[in-house]
């Protein structure tokens, strides 16, 4: 039986077809993305999103060999070979969550295959070291969001916080920023508890938070499995201020959520509010084109999730012109001349934010790439 996620990869190869007027091979990319498993809300409308990419950039063709890792770290590691052995990749995109990417990291360097990430833990790209220097990231750092929500939480008088983290990467990336962004803006942690992502109880953590009484509570998750405790705080009666991460920037975690999540303060990046921001603000006009085109293929709202993969290759197709004048699509000298050409990516305005990116900033977003908002009345709405 074939998969439906393989049929959604032979279409994409079928954009690929048409005139380029140069004789040089296609551009290869490979993309490895959570479609299925405890990644899923995210990684689904990532895969939904190939369809719609450039089928041409700089003038080339581009062909997408597109797979689901099934929120997988072994998985994806072996989608990541797959692209580089028999497919002859000449960059990768992927994957969906901290940890199916934190292996990808040395495939990318070993390989010297250049690897866009779509997920937001620093440890990926910081420090920009010999292996570091074949990775960049899509998603801004947590950093910027923690930052965001620690300031706009002191504003609102909050002095404790009960903190619940997934226990993996994405928890533990949270973990570190949380503990410095708090403190730095006159805020403790009462309690820290931590919860699998595939639990479908944090019953026990819950309890633990509401019991050290704190002024609000942060849950560093992210999909649907981010609601479990959401619902179970309200229901065991914690009736304070939440707080959560991007990773929730989905309308799958609102319906999961339901009267629990409202009220969820959460920081994103522009595209989740992007309707509610004036019409001559610059991200704007990037967020709404891919929402619109994401709704005509797939008819179905779009969210930041698939966007991450728009972004990876408006990048490309800045740095692909510079890349082409020093190697031809397939080989060595085209991956390591488009690795030093994404580097030189200055200004450019994404659904993720504001990208400027240089030879030690692998990342590349300032605080504009983070916004505060709201549930309320089952939307995200801009308040900050």
């Amino acid at each position: 039986m074939t998969h439906p996620y393989a049929r959604i990869a032979t279409l994409a190869f079928a954009l690929s077809l048409g005139a380029t007027g140069t004789c040089l091979a296609d551009i290869t990319v490979g993309i490895t993305v959570s479609a299925t498993g405890p990644g899923a809300a995210l990684g689904g409308p990532e895969m939904k999103t190939v369809a719609i990419l450039p089928a041409e950039i700089a003038g080339q063709k581009v062909k997408y060999v597109a797979l689901d890792d099934a929120s997988d770290a072994t998985k994806s590691a072996t989608n990541f070979r797959k692209f580089v052995a028999e497919d002859k990749a000449d960059l990768v995109i992927g994957s969906t969550l901290t940890f199916t990417t934190l292996p990808l990291v040395d495939i990318a360097a070993e390989s010297k295959t250049p690897l866009m990430a779509t997920t937001a833990g620093a440890v990926l790209v910081e420090p920009v070291d010999e292996k570091r220097r074949w990775v960049f990231k899509i998603v801004p750092n947590d950093r910027i969001g923690a930052v965001a929500l620690a300031k706009y939480m002191a504003k609102q008088g909050i002095k404790t916080v009960g903190f619940l983290a997934f226990n993996d990467a994405y928890g533990e990336a949270w973990t570190k920023e949380v503990n410095k962004a708090f403190p730095d803006n006159g805020m403790s942690l009462v309690a820290s508890e931590t919860y699998a992502r595939t639990d479908t109880s944090a019953i026990g953590q819950v309890l633990k938070l509401i019991a050290a009484k704190p002024d609000a509570v942060f849950i560093a998750a992210s999909g649907t499995p981010a609601a479990v405790p959401a619902r179970e705080l309200r229901e065991k009666g914690f009736a304070g201020p939440m707080f959560q991460t991007h990773g929730v920037a989905s309308p799958l975690f609102i319906q999961a959520g339901g009267k629990d999540v409202e009220g969820t303060v959460i920081s994103a990046e522009p595209f989740v509010v992007a309707s509610q921001l004036p019409d001559d603000n610059p991200f704007k006009k990037v967020a709404l084109d891919y929402a619109a085109r994401y709704k005509e293929a797939n008819n179905a709202p779009a969210t930041i999730f698939g966007a991450h993969l728009v972004d990876a290759m408006r990048i490309i197709a800045a740095a692909a012109p510079e890349a082409l004048k020093k190697g031809e699509p397939g080989s060595e000298a085209f991956r390591t001349a488009l690795r030093d050409a994404i580097e030189q990516v200055k200004g450019l305005y994404l659904n993720n934010g504001l990208l400027t990116m240089s030879p030690t900033d692998h990342c590349g977003y300032d605080d504009r790439s983070a916004m505060v908002m709201k549930v309320e009345d089952g939307a995200f709405k801009l308040i900050q």
